[in-house]
C-alpha cells in the first residue's frame, strides 16, 4: 500500500492543523504524507503555538499558513476537517472536534495540544493495521 496523502485543515492553518500535520510527519512517515491549510490563513503560526510544540521536541518556526484553495480535492485520500465548519469541496472529510486555543492560555494550547497528538496516534495506528499483510 502506498502512502496515504492526508489533509488537515482548520480556520487559520495557524494551531490545529500545523499541530497534526506536524505530529503526522514525525510519527506516521510510513504511512502517510501530511499537508495542512486553512479556511482563512493566518498571517503567522502564533508563538504560543511554536513553544508548545518545542515542548514536544517539534520545530514549527519554518512552517507558514497556507490557504485550503491551493490544494485539489482530488488529491488527498484522507481529509481531516478540525475547523467545524463543513468542507462543500471536501464533503467526505473527517471531522475531529478540537476547540481552537487561539487566544487561551497555555494550558489550553496544552491540552488542545494533546488532544490532537492521541488523534493522530490513532489515525497512525489505524493505517499501519491496514497496511499489514493478513495471517492465512
Amino acid at each position: 500500500m502506498s502512502l496515504q496523502r492526508v489533509l488537515f485543515v482548520c480556520v487559520g492553518n495557524a494551531c490545529r492543523s500545523q499541530m497534526a500535520e506536524a505530529f503526522a510527519r514525525a510519527y506516521g512517515k510510513d504511512v502517510l504524507t501530511p499537508s495542512s491549510a486553512g479556511l482563512a490563513p493566518a498571517m503567522l503560526i502564533p508563538m504560543e503555538t511554536c513553544k508548545i510544540m518545542a515542548e514536544k521536541n517539534i520545530d514549527l518556526l519554518a512552517h507558514f499558513p497556507k490557504p485550503l484553495t491551493i490544494f485539489a480535492p482530488g488529491q488527498f485520500d484522507i481529509v481531516i476537517n478540525l475547523s467545524g465548519t463543513p468542507l462543500r469541496d471536501f464533503p467526505n472529510a473527517c471531522e475531529w472536534k478540537v476547540r481552537d486555543p487561539i487566544g487561551g492560555p497555555l494550558k489550553q494550547h496544552r491540552a488542545v495540544r494533546d488532544q490532537i497528538e492521541q488523534l493522530v496516534m490513532k489515525l497512525i495506528l489505524d493505517l499501519r493495521r491496514k497496511t499489514q499483510p493478513r495471517k492465512p
